[in-house]
């Protein structure tokens, strides 16, 4: 009866080391595949990452370029400006001309006229 015993014994043995090998080697399995996406996913969270990186110094390096146009426009500008408008004041002389200074050419005028239609 023991040597009966003792063979139950040893194929229970038997049989729970080879459901454990299966656990172990199934627990392997699923841990490669859980390494293998999750490196996947790093890779496409760091493609999407430089392809943003990338739109964004392309729209910064856009935004510098207007704003040089934009700088270049309003120093134009301005330059039109005092050329245009020039500074013009009245002077308290004995002779009552007013004074026009225009690029920093000064200008006398006597006499005002009123302009033709």
């Amino acid at each position: 009866m023991s040597l009966r015993i003792k063979g139950v014994v040893d194929k229970f043995v038997e049989e729970l080391k080879e459901a454990l090998d299966a656990d172990i080697q199934d627990r392997i399995m699923k841990e490669r595949e859980m390494q293998s996406y999750i490196e996947e996913r790093e890779r496409e969270v760091a493609e999407r990452e430089s392809a943003w990186k990338a739109e964004l110094s392309r729209r910064q390096a856009e935004i510098a370029r207007q704003e040089a146009r934009l700088k270049m426009e309003r120093e134009n500008l301005e330059k039109e400006k005092s050329v245009l408008m020039g500074t013009a004041s009245n002077q308290d002389n004995q002779d009552g001309a007013l004074e026009i200074t225009v690029s920093g050419e000064k200008y006398r005028c006597l006499r005002f006229a009123k302009a033709k239609k």
